[in-house]
C-alpha cells in the first residue's frame, strides 16, 4: 500500500482549527452509536466538513485520530489522579473518593472514545500499546509514592509495592471502564463505585494493616 505522505499546513491556527473540527465531528458520531471500525474516513471528513484529503494532511490514520481522542481522556483522568497524595493534609481517605467521582464522570464523558479504545485495541497493536504506555507512567508513579510511604513508614515494609502498584492502576482503570461500560450513569451508583475503589486502594495498599 503506497504510503501517504502529510503536508502540514502553514498556518498554525488553522491547523488547530481544522483538526478540532474533525476530532469533534468523530466524536459526535461514536456518541450517535457508530462503531468506530465502521466509521470511513469519507465519513469523517463529511461530518467535520473538510475534503478526505484535508483529513491526511492532519492525521497520519485512523489509529492516530483515536489516540488524539484518548489523548484528552487519559491526560484529564491521570492527571486528576495524579493530583492526590496519601500524606496531603486532611484526610487522604475522603480525597481519593472525590478524585474518584470526578475520574468517573471523565469516563463518562469519554465513554464512546472508550469504546472505542477498547475496540481498536483488540487488534490495533499501536493503540494497544499507546494506551497501555500510559498506565505503565502511572504504575512508574505509584511506585515511586508507595516507596516513599514505606520509607517513612507508612506503608507496610514488606508490601510489594511492583506488585501492588499494576494491581491497583491496572485492575483500577479495567474497573472503572467496565463500570461506566457496564452501569447507566446514576449519582448514587457512581459514589459507590468511588468509595469502594478508593478503600480498596487505602486500605488494601497504602495503609494496609502490617
Amino acid at each position: 500500500m503506497p504510503s501517504i505522505t502529510r503536508r502540514r499546513p502553514s498556518n498554525p491556527e488553522g491547523r488547530a482549527a481544522v483538526e478540532a473540527r474533525v476530532l469533534a465531528a468523530t466524536e459526535r458520531l461514536l456518541k450517535q452509536g457508530a462503531r468506530f471500525t465502521d466509521l470511513g474516513v469519507q465519513r469523517i471528513a463529511a461530518e467535520a466538513g473538510v475534503a478526505r484529503s484535508t483529513f491526511y494532511t492532519h492525521f497520519r490514520d485512523k489509529s492516530e485520530l483515536l489516540m488524539r481522542l484518548a489523548g484528552t481522556m487519559r491526560e484529564s483522568s491521570f492527571g486528576r489522579t495524579g493530583e492526590w497524595s496519601p500524606s496531603a493534609p486532611g484526610d487522604p481517605l475522603a480525597v481519593l473518593t472525590e478524585t474518584f467521582a470526578d475520574v468517573i464522570r471523565i469516563y463518562r464523558t469519554y465513554a464512546p472514545v472508550l469504546a472505542a479504545i477498547n475496540e481498536v485495541a483488540a487488534y490495533d497493536e499501536v493503540v494497544r500499546e499507546y494506551w497501555a504506555a500510559g498506565l505503565e507512567q502511572f504504575v512508574t508513579r505509584t511506585v515511586d509514592v508507595l516507596r516513599i510511604e514505606q520509607q517513612a513508614g507508612r506503608t507496610p515494609a514488606d508490601l510489594d509495592v511492583t506488585t501492588a502498584s499494576r494491581l491497583i492502576v491496572v485492575g483500577g482503570e479495567r474497573f472503572l471502564a467496565d463500570h461506566v461500560s457496564a452501569t447507566p450513569a446514576d449519582t448514587e451508583t457512581d459514589a459507590a463505585a468511588a468509595r469502594e475503589l478508593a478503600a480498596t486502594w487505602w486500605y488494601g495498599v497504602y495503609r494496609r494493616p502490617a
